[in-house]
């Protein structure tokens, strides 16, 4: 089956619409937004501030706005018409996360800007923004699919946001409680990280490593979305 743009194009029309009436799942996104203008205001400091603001975004928008668009299509009973419709399902999870992509990059660049984040390597953030985006869409992906209303899914995003918002801070009590460094491996902590070295000059050869990490992540929730995503279909 050929891949069809203008399919996809009206599926992200319709999220368009669908987000602009629920006031609850846009607002998610003015939030990021404001913490880094008060952040901004008082003055960043180092990389991980920056990257407390970028978490938050992937988690508020690329996961939880994904979440909240695929919820909100099962509560409706259309989620099940566009897997029967001509539609691939490329195509629909294309749509479904075409919003959602763009709304986390507009995101980030304007919090990078209100912070006055200015990476050494633009190229090799660039590229883990996109990967990471990519990874917390997953994520969304698969909450939406298992939940049965977007009240359902904004429950159950929140240990998630605590996690990927937070967790990486988990790492400073690594020396007391050892089971706490497997945090590290978790993709926030491995952007906050790739992001430290790029600021002292890494490239990206110096940081294929947790590139590596950040696509297993990407790796591993996909196939998760794949089996989830033709589990509901058959059922």
């Amino acid at each position: 089956m050929i891949f069809s743009v203008k399919r996809t194009m009206a599926i992200f029309q319709k999220d368009y619409k669908d987000i602009l009436k629920n006031y609850f799942v846009s607002s998610s996104v003015l939030m990021p937004l404001v913490l880094a203008a008060l952040y901004g205001r008082m003055g960043v400091e180092t990389v991980n501030e920056h990257y407390l603001i970028f978490n938050m975004t992937f988690c508020l928008v690329a996961a939880y706005v994904q979440c909240s668009l695929i919820a909100e299509e099962k509560e409706k009973n259309t989620l099940r018409g566009l897997m029967l419709s001509p539609a691939s399902t490329l195509e629909i999870l294309g749509g479904k996360s075409l919003l959602s992509f763009i709304g986390t990059i507009l995101v980030i660049v304007i919090s990078a800007f209100l912070t006055e984040y200015k990476p050494e390597n633009i190229l090799v953030i660039s590229i883990a923004i996109v990967l990471s985006t990519v990874f917390y869409i997953g994520l969304g992906t698969v909450l939406g699919l298992m939940t049965k209303s977007v009240m359902e899914a904004s429950v159950v995003i929140l240990p998630f946001i605590g996690i990927f918002s937070f967790g990486s801070m988990l790492t400073y009590f690594a020396d007391k409680f050892p089971i706490l460094k497997a945090a590290e491996y978790m993709p926030n902590s491995q952007l906050i990280n790739l992001a430290n070295q790029v600021q002292t000059g890494a490239g990206l050869l110096d940081v294929w490593f947790n590139f590596a990490i950040i696509l297993a992540w990407v790796a591993v929730i996909y196939v998760i979305v794949v089996i989830v995503y033709r589990k509901r279909m058959m059922d």
